[in-house]
């Protein structure tokens, strides 16, 4: 089970239309696959969607760090001395989703050799969770057509409404929207992106107090802290930290601080090993837990539906798992298929996916 290489793979798969929100927009899913190869022959994969606005990574600056950096460092540990790992990966600072992609090809390689999935490794709560779909900016006749595509297509009825444009009025012209078309047959709740001041978000939130919302989310900076403690102190309904808790540190933090009430999880940024400390932090706090996504592909989602499947804590609610939809492609031999709302969990070994090596050749951009 020694790893004798870690390899980074970058490749760019256009999106159907550009995603648009209040930190930034993406026009194709320019990510880097990981795989993390074992003298045993196992081989592991995941996904590292860089983020430059949000994290500040971009995909040469994965593919250097992992070449330069955590290649060496790693050859020659055993898939078992996680601990080792994730140690020697935090000497360099930053990172986070170069470094979650190679903690997540481990667990797959290690669930690979022991003939068991990732899910069973972590918890092996559920199979299945309820799937919601992000609505990201546009007038509220498409964004309403667009739900209403997604329930009558895949059965969806959890939306994530991306809000955070000036004027406010805008983003709650669209809510009101949706909330109209469908009535009470569908949850909605917000994702600001830390895109309004904390008064902005006030009062958009008391403009739509009447539509039974059931997050919010990063309304605005963290950064502003008397601001979004004044925030969140008036909010009546769980107020998410998704962007400002990359770390478990953070967590505490955000929570203790009277910042957050709830916690966005992301595979994509903590890996498995981080996202299960930052899991079992947030029970033990007593807030609530959303399985988020950062755009990634089917590869990335398989990663972050195995580990919302693995906890009853986050299986819960509907998780952010039906991005990759709006990529024209993936490198998947058999492609996720979200049916009656419900993605359904592999039982094969590891994350439980295949990559089509035909797929990759065409959308690799490093040959």
């Amino acid at each position: 089970m020694k790893i004798t290489r870690v390899e980074s793979i970058p490749f760019s798969i256009p999106y159907r239309k550009p995603l648009h929100f209040a930190s930034g927009e993406v026009h194709a899913a320019e990510h880097v696959l990981v795989r993390v190869h074992t003298d045993d022959g196992v081989v592991g994969v995941a996904e590292a969607p860089p983020r430059p606005y949000t994290y500040g990574e971009t995909q040469r600056g994965i593919v250097a760090v992992i070449d330069d950096v955590f290649a060496d460092q790693l050859q020659g540990l055993t898939l078992l001395e996680r601990e080792q790992i994730g140690d020697r990966l935090a000497r360099t600072i930053g990172n986070p989703t170069a470094k979650s992609a190679i903690d997540m090809a481990v667990w797959d390689a290690l669930g690979k050799t022991l003939d068991l999935p990732v899910t069973d490794l972590l918890g092996g709560y559920t199979d299945r969770m309820r799937v919601s779909h992000m609505l990201g900016f546009d007038d509220p006749a498409t964004m309403v057509a667009e739900a209403e595509r997604m329930r009558e297509q895949y059965g969806i009825t959890t939306f994530k409404v991306k809000v955070g444009r000036r004027p406010a009025s805008l983003d709650v012209a669209v809510v009101r929207a949706l909330r109209e078309h469908f009535g009470e047959t569908v949850d909605l709740y917000i994702d600001g992106n830390r895109g309004w001041t904390a008064a902005e978000s006030a009062r958009a939130m008391a403009q739509m107090a009447d539509l039974g919302l059931l997050f919010a989310e990063e309304l605005c900076p963290a950064d502003d802290v008397l601001g979004r403690r004044w925030l969140v102190g008036q909010t009546n309904i769980p107020f998410i930290a998704d962007e400002s808790v990359p770390t478990p540190a953070d967590v505490t933090r955000e929570i203790l601080a009277g910042s957050a009430t709830a916690i966005n999880i992301k595979t994509a940024r903590t890996g498995f090993t981080q996202s299960r400390r930052v899991h079992h932090l947030a029970e033990g706090l007593g807030v609530e837990m959303v399985m988020g996504n950062q755009i990634d592909g089917q590869i990335g989602t398989a990663c972050a539906l195995a580990f919302g499947t693995a906890f009853r804590a986050t299986s819960q609610n509907a998780g952010e798992m039906s991005n990759f939809l709006d990529m024209s492609d993936d490198l998947l031999v058999e492609p996720l298929q979200i049916r009656d709302g419900i993605l359904q969990r592999s039982s094969r070994p590891g994350i439980g996916i295949d990559l089509d090596p035909d797929k990759l050749e065409h959308y690799r951009t490093d040959n």
